[in-house]
């Protein structure tokens, strides 16, 4: 699993961290395309399995710098859609044969439906249940019928403790090491902190930034009743990621979009 999975994309403009615009250019450097391998594998083989229908068509919201779909892109014809034109830039560089659609995940309507429609840890921004419900009915949205709908956010509340965690990449001169905090100031409400300090490195000069990151956090009980109201028939999917916090990306929820019946 990537580190940290958190870090893919964003759904709330105006508070939009510095590493999805002006750090942009630094994003695979905090986390690299080839560290996906082993999660996108799984991610595939839970979209496979879960689905009624053959999967060709995958929508995925809040697809970031495409980390994920750098692997997916080989079983999969991928539409990739971001709220940030910063990630997206990047990602048509790593992933140009794959279709790019600036979007919120909440609001985006194409006018098409996918076999199965795929979000990442950009779920993980949406702080309120009505955004939540508003990102899931999207993916109802744009989902075929027998087909289904992948969420993981890194976090429910269930499950939360706080923890730090450091990484980072190195790539001809330039190269980056990160520190993240996550917590939770407030436990009574649905989100939580993660706090991150970058030293960003450009030939022999380093510099530093700090950057706040609000996530959303909801139980594992409120998670399947939005899905189910939408539409969908909902699943947790539990796996645990070896070498990370127990916690993390521990829970996902699958939906399944029922096939309507002729009368």
């Amino acid at each position: 699993m990537s580190s940290p999975k958190k870090l893919s994309g964003k759904s709330q403009a105006s508070e939009m961290p510095s590493l999805y615009s002006e750090l942009a250019d630094w994003f695979y450097l905090l986390t690299a395309p080839e560290d996906y391998a082993e999660e996108a594998a799984f991610y595939k083989k839970v979209l496979v399995e879960s689905s009624q229908n053959v999967v060709h068509e995958v929508l995925e919201l809040g697809s970031g710098g495409g980390n994920n779909a750098s692997h997916l892109k080989a079983d999969f014809q991928m539409t990739l859609t971001d709220l940030s034109p910063d990630m997206l830039s990047i990602s048509r560089r790593l992933n140009p044969g794959c279709e790019h659609i600036q979007g919120d995940m909440r609001y985006l309507r194409l006018g098409r439906q996918f076999d199965a429609v795929f979000i990442h840890d950009a779920i993980s921004y949406l702080k309120t249940i009505e955004d939540l419900r508003l990102a899931i009915q999207t993916a109802y949205i744009h989902c075929r019928e027998g087909g289904v709908a992948l969420f993981c956010p890194d976090h429910i509340s269930d499950t939360f403790s706080p923890y730090t965690n450091h990484g980072g990449h190195d790539k001809e001169k330039r190269g980056l090491r990160y520190l993240e905090w996550i917590w939770d100031p407030d436990p009574n409400d649905s989100s939580y902190v993660m706090d991150m300090v970058y030293l960003l490195k450009d030939g022999e000069k380093v510099s530093s930034r700090s950057d706040r990151h609000i996530l959303g956090l909801f139980s594992e009980k409120t998670w399947l009743s939005v899905i189910e109201n939408v539409g969908f028939i909902p699943r947790v999917i539990s796996h645990s990621w070896p070498g990370y916090d127990p916690a993390l990306g521990s829970r996902m929820f699958l939906g399944v979009k029922p096939i309507e019946k002729n009368p």
